[in-house]
């Protein structure tokens, strides 16, 4: 793998660094990007690592939205936690695009899967990217403990989370999720996006849907979910109480907070991030 990563922005806040770097990713053949945050105890050097939370964003999203948007900055440099935000699907001229250039697949829709139907196959492996090249190149480049990984993310990167850990809890030890999609074979977004980059066989869609995960193998991790129920997406896209009922089939821990007048925003997400990030310290805490 190559490690070597090139410093595109760097910005002191809150006393840490909040920088954006890119490299070049073998698992999506293309040069990526991601958000990094370095609390204040990593920048001056009290600390000799610090736990580490990967943010998964959503449909349209880069690094971008959750650097600028979610506020969760201050208090990772009080807590003294990193947190990596990485892009939501390949970029570049060779990378294809759905072609109505719709929003929901292809660019900026990887939806957290390793494709294995043409032409997407090529690039599109962000499991896989996530899973294991960002941890390696994090680990090798930043002051990480990594026995102290946690997940969490938004809308599609909710999916991506919570697919992620019940399928790597070992590794990602800590999960919680904005607006999740919970059933991504049940509903018309992940219909599109599993069908197209995992063909028809419905059978290997249950490797990308939380719900057929936790009912086949449920971690001992508490699953902290966020929703809003003023979301636009809540009926025909999200569907909590999918998860609510596959959790109590498997007796999966679950914490759904359902919050009245929230919608799909990110001032959905700023109000509630710090509560976020303080459970993965905890989990994390209790899990070292």
């Amino acid at each position: 793998m190559n490690e070597s990563i090139s410093l595109v922005s760097k910005n002191i806040m809150f006393g840490g660094e909040q920088s954006v770097y890119q490299h070049r990713s073998n698992a999506c053949d293309c040069d990526m990007q991601f958000g990094i945050y370095l609390p204040p105890q990593i920048v001056n050097g009290s600390a000799s690592s610090a736990p580490v939370l990967f943010w998964l964003s959503g449909l349209t999203c880069s690094e971008q939205n959750f650097v600028t948007k979610a506020g969760a900055q201050r208090v990772a440099a009080e807590l003294g936690v990193i947190i990596v935000a990485p892009d939501t699907s390949p970029r570049g001229e060779q990378v294809p695009d759905d072609t109505d250039a719709a929003y929901d697949f292809g660019l900026g829709a990887g939806f957290y899967v390793d494709a294995t139907e043409a032409p997407w196959s090529a690039n599109y492996k962000m499991y896989s990217y996530i899973v294991d090249e960002l941890p390696k190149l994090i680990a090798a480049n930043f002051a990480i403990d990594s026995e102290r990984m946690g997940i969490f993310g938004h809308s599609m990167g909710g999916h991506g989370a919570l697919t992620i850990h019940l399928k790597n809890p070992q590794l990602f030890k800590s999960v919680s999720a904005f607006a999740p999609i919970v059933a991504p074979s049940q509903v018309p977004w992940g219909e599109k996006a599993l069908g197209n980059y995992l063909g028809n066989d419905k059978s290997q869609w249950a490797n990308y849907d939380a719900c057929e995960l936790v009912k086949a193998s449920p971690s001992d991790a508490l699953l902290l979910v966020e929703q809003g129920g003023a979301d636009d997406f809540l009926e025909n896209q999200l569907k909590p109480e999918l998860l609510t009922e596959a959790c109590k089939q498997s007796g999966q821990g679950l914490q759904l907070n359902m919050r009245e007048g929230y919608d799909h925003s990110y001032y959905f997400m700023a109000s509630f991030i710090e509560e976020h990030i303080r459970h993965h310290c905890d989990q994390l805490s209790a899990k070292n």
